[in-house]
């Protein structure tokens, strides 16, 4: 079968879920399915046979993770062109003799790219040897599928391209609304794989029969279109994701589909043999669609409403911009739901001159009362800013969405996304980390919501007007590979850093020198050290942080007022240091010792 040739005439009514019907077939969730190609090939070839006997033309191979990184899970990574050629040949098999084209399934890989980066992996190679297995187990086209960055889609679709001419489909996972992740709208990703000679584009999955039709009507009748819905909404029983559309809504809404000019038709997750064939009946005598009504889409987004008289409300950036020495003070909310010394820290602390205090998210994975919580506290009751740090390591990434949409209901504007400390290194060492994202990633997507837009791409009516800020560690051994990795966070929308404490000025010194390019405002993290032991402590068990033999030793055996006194000294070094070179100083609060950096606040601001 020419599919090219084919869909210039007719619709292609293609398959439906492969991972649906292997859990109906009995097979436990936590098996990897594409290996099933080689251990359980009867399933497979059921499976296929299945569909082909319900009418579908186009039949995807049994492959859709079957990458290096995605089998590395199950310890099969060197087991990609076995299993890969041989999901190719069992379609093949069940396609013999029949007008059937054989598309060999090919799945992102599981990580980001900023994850890809530091794992070291080379994802151009790690597509090529997928596909180029598939291509020499015989398939008649590549199917990539699920998609959701276009960054890596054209990787893969251009390794495609370099290996064999057979025809490509690339289909996004995206919202109704019709943008990707990042932001991309899937009209310009439709024009960016045309460019790169992509025959086919699409989408798929994420989306039921009538969230696709939506999509669909706002996307231009150009070229060649698939369509793979879902079966709406999944419900999640005793281990399994079960569907309950019928197949005669979902034929229904194969017909409307097929109106706004899809000429692939399939399924995703959820839909079976019994669609498929219900869908083949409904697309009988339809014809493709040659000219629709298209009217392009501009979302209307308004700034969300500011919490108080933009004259009132403080931003970090403007202060800058202004001249103004900027003092932001870390305060750590408490263990405990006492909270009255902290509030009459934080009130102390904006007395003596902090513009911002900065609520850390848990730190050292500690358990304390919620920065949110506090910080919307803090500005309702006290009207004092508060500057939230936001870790990847609490929340997924519908909690992290959840988090920042709050945070920008209660007008806190200032945020600083982190990776955050590993639970099990705190005091719940049981708890799970989550880190869906990297705290780049958790950047990108706190600037899209600036956009009216959230991770899926979907809006959300209003612009955000978060302030977002980043990390950066000078203390490295490495500091090329930190510096590298803070132009990445300015790149993905960062536009203030707060470091890490430092404690000797020539580090101060070296550190500008290193970021001055970045062109974003940096605040030096001042910790004034309390006593000898803190001093070893902090740079022994604290990761991070690095004291040098010299402050170790000028600490070493100073305790109560005396320690206390020789920390401050040298922090007020640290800060004239970082006053002749920077726009402002980050103070870190000891263990809710506010009165040391009330002093070094009130220095700070008769310096600055």
């Amino acid at each position: 079968m020419d599919l090219l040739e084919v869909l210039q005439d007719k619709i292609v009514p293609g398959d439906g879920a492969m991972g649906t019907m292997i859990l109906e077939a009995g097979v436990p969730l936590e098996r990897c399915f594409e290996e099933l190609c080689v251990s359980q090939p009867d399933v497979i070839r059921g499976i296929h046979e299945k569909y082909v006997a319900a009418g579908a033309q186009l039949i995807e191979t049994n492959s859709f993770g079957a990458n290096a990184v995605r089998l590395a899970k199950y310890g099969m990574e060197r087991r990609v062109n076995e299993i890969n050629w041989t999901a190719a040949k069992l379609a093949k098999e069940m396609a013999r003799g029949r007008d059937v084209c054989v598309a060999g399934s090919v799945g992102p890989l599981g990580v980001t790219a900023e994850q890809a980066r530091a794992q070291g992996l080379d994802r151009k190679a790690i597509f090529q040897e997928q596909i180029g297995a598939l291509l020499d187990g015989g398939v008649d086209a590549i199917f990539f599928e699920t998609f959701t960055d276009l960054e890596e889609l054209m990787i893969a679709l251009n390794v495609k391209q370099s290996l064999h001419h057979k025809p490509a489909i690339c289909s996004m996972a995206c919202s109704e609304e019709g943008r990707l992740a990042d932001g991309t709208p899937l009209v310009e990703a439709f024009d960016k794989l045309r460019a790169a000679d992509a025959e086919i584009v699409g989408a798929n999955c994420l989306n039921g029969p009538q969230a696709m039709l939506r999509l669909f009507q706002r996307l231009p009748l150009e070229g060649l279109l698939s369509a793979f819905p879902n079966a709406g909404y999944p419900k999640y029983h005793d281990g399994r994701y079960l569907y309950f559309t019928s197949p005669e809504y979902f034929a229904n809404s194969a017909r409307a589909l097929v109106a706004e000019g899809a000429r692939l038709i399939g399924g995703c997750c959820g839909i079976g043999p019994q669609h498929i064939a219900a869908m083949v009946e409904a697309l009988k005598g339809m014809e493709p669609v040659r000219m629709k009504v298209y009217v392009q889409e501009t979302p209307k987004l308004v700034a969300a409403p500011a919490a108080k008289p933009a004259a009132e409300e403080k931003n970090i950036l403007e202060m800058v911009k202004r001249g103004h020495t900027v003092i932001m003070t870390e305060l750590d909310t408490p263990k405990t739901l006492d909270l009255e010394k902290y509030f009459a820290g934080a009130q102390a602390l904006t007395d003596a001159g902090s513009d911002v205090i900065t609520l850390a998210d848990n730190s050292l994975a500690i358990l304390r009362v919620s920065n949110l919580a506090v910080g919307a506290m803090m500005k309702e009751r006290m009207g004092i800013d508060p500057l939230l740090h936001l870790s990847c390591r609490d929340r997924n990434l519908i909690g992290l969405q959840s988090e920042l949409m709050g945070m920008s209901a209660l007008g806190i504007h200032h945020v600083l996304p982190l990776t955050g400390d590993p639970a099990k290194s705190g005091d719940h060492p049981g708890a799970s980390s989550v880190y869906d994202v990297s705290s780049i990633e958790l950047i990108g997507i706190i600037k899209r919501m600036n956009e009216g837009v959230n991770y899926t791409g979907k809006s959300i009516k209003l612009t955000a007007r978060f302030i977002i800020g980043c990390t950066f560690n000078p203390n490295a051994k490495n500091m090329d590979a930190q510096v590298a990795r803070l132009e990445r966070k300015v790149a993905a929308g960062a536009q203030y850093v707060m470091t890490q404490p430092v404690f000797e000025t020539r580090l101060v010194e070296e550190m500008h020198k290193r970021t001055k390019h970045v062109g974003v405002p940096i605040f030096t993290g001042v910790w004034p050290l309390l006593n000898g032991r803190q001093a070893e402590f902090l740079h022994n068990e604290v990761p991070g942080i690095v004291i040098p033999d010299h402050v170790r030793a000028q600490m070493a055996g100073k305790e109560g007022a005396e320690g206390r006194a020789k920390g401050v000294e040298l922090a007020k070094d640290i800060c004239r240091a970082t006053l002749d070179l920077f726009p402002g100083v980050y103070l870190i609060t000891p263990f809710l010792h506010y009165d040391t950096t009330v002093e070094l606040s009130q220095f700070v601001r008769s310096e600055g």
